[in-house]
């Protein structure tokens, strides 16, 4: 990508608004990108993570219900780009699946109704949520809406690993912009474009079209993902390319995690797979601020071990810490990965910390949660985020207009 093209000279900043907003991850992925971008306003309805993400970015997100939004509402913010991340629910596996009939899937519903109805509608948007949205009613009405109100599109499912980041969080992207060619057409489009240059995907010959591979954002090509006969050839290799889990660990003594200037530590990572939610003692611990808060219960290893494999750092939900099942991984901190005869009680089990969690999401260092936020808040709302490392370049080819416009 052409290296500062999404901070054009001489044009204002894109005004964007950002749904969903959590705890910052859209934010932190715009500034990662170099968007030459202004948040004119965030909506999110979860009070902690309003805290949080004021504690960060001095600024509050508007905590109404979004479905109460009419369209003259966000006419009023004139936003050339909508960010939106909305709740995963309606599409996971492991959930019930009712797609746009949960009610968890109206306010998304509800905010693709009303750019038919807006008077200044956005001239981009970027839609995230788990693999498994893009084969719902839900993702069909989205592009059925998109298309009448004339966008074009760009979808890829991306994981973190594919970024050199050891974290497999594969997810569904869709990039949206407003047709030039149409948009030219509307007075009301050229006022828009007053001030900058028509909206057009770098790589238009990729429009319409969902991808895994990273060649439209770095402009080399990539077959990685596009070989359905040896994808688990293809992920082992990613992996083996990624940085080592080791750097993005906050506590890498195995005896004590407030010493972190230890030796070299060979870490693995154990994918819990087991089912079941921790008992009130496993879960009392969340309040403390101990060592033994990390550590993993021996009642728990005892219970659930043989459930437990060792694999690369999977997907962190906001059930870790609470729940065993497809939560996320532990940290194997006293055994080498080699020693396959290590029990798992030999191996020193203990859970990821949140800021552990935080940097495998690639968010900065100077992210933090304020101090009355609980750990398992924290995980919470960490499970509820995104990957910086793999929206930041996203949203950069989004923003960055072709050169020769």
């Amino acid at each position: 990508m052409e290296k500062g093209l999404c901070k054009p000279q001489g044009e204002e900043p894109w005004r964007v608004l950002e749904f969903y907003s959590g705890i910052g991850g859209m934010r932190y992925s715009l500034e990662r990108g170099g968007v030459n971008a202004k948040i004119v306003e965030a909506f999110d309805i979860n009070n902690i993570a309003n805290d949080v993400y004021e504690h960060n970015f001095g600024h509050r997100p508007y905590q109404g219900n979004i479905q109460s939004l009419t369209a003259a509402d966000l006419d009023r913010y004139r936003a050339h780009a909508w960010l939106l991340s909305p709740p995963c629910q309606p599409y996971t596996r492991q959930g019930l699946q009712k797609h746009s009939g949960d009610a968890r899937a109206l306010s998304f519903l509800k905010i693709l109704e009303l750019m038919k109805h807006n008077l200044h509608p956005p001239l981009m948007l970027f839609v995230e949520n788990v693999v498994g949205f893009e084969t719902s009613d839900t993702h069909e009405q989205m592009i059925e809406i998109l298309s009448k109100t004339g966008f074009v599109t760009q979808e890829f499912i991306l994981s973190p690993v594919q970024f050199g980041v050891p974290y497999s969080r594969p997810r569904y992207f869709c990039l949206v912009m407003k047709d030039a060619g149409m948009s030219l057409n509307s007075g009301l489009m050229r006022g828009l474009f007053a001030k900058r240059k028509p909206a057009l995907f770098q790589k238009q010959h990729f429009n319409n079209q969902l991808l895994s591979t990273l060649s439209p954002l770095f402009g080399y090509e990539d077959d990685t993902l596009t070989d359905e006969h040896n994808q688990s050839e293809i992920w082992d290799k990613l992996l083996q390319s990624c940085e080592p889990v080791e750097r993005f660990l906050e506590f890498k003594n195995a005896i004590n995690p407030l010493e972190t200037n230890s030796s070299y530590l060979d870490t693995l990572t154990v994918t819990t797979d087991a089912s079941g939610e921790l008992d009130n003692h496993e879960r009392d611990r969340s309040d403390g601020n101990s060592w033994d808060q990390l550590s993993v219960p021996l009642s728990l290893i005892e219970r659930w071990g043989s459930a437990m494999d060792s694999k690369r750092c999977c997907c962190f939900t906001k059930s870790y810490y609470r729940y065993v099942k497809g939560t996320g991984s532990l940290l194997a901190t006293g055994q080498s990965r080699n020693d396959k005869a290590a029990s798992l009680e030999e191996q020193c089990l203990r859970y990821f910390t949140p800021r552990e969690v935080a940097n495998l999401h690639s968010f900065p260092k100077d992210f933090h949660f304020p101090q009355h936020v609980n750990l398992r808040q924290r995980y919470a709302l960490l499970g509820n985020s995104l990957s910086v490392a793999v929206v930041a370049p996203l949203l950069a080819y989004l923003f960055t207009q072709p050169s020769e416009l």
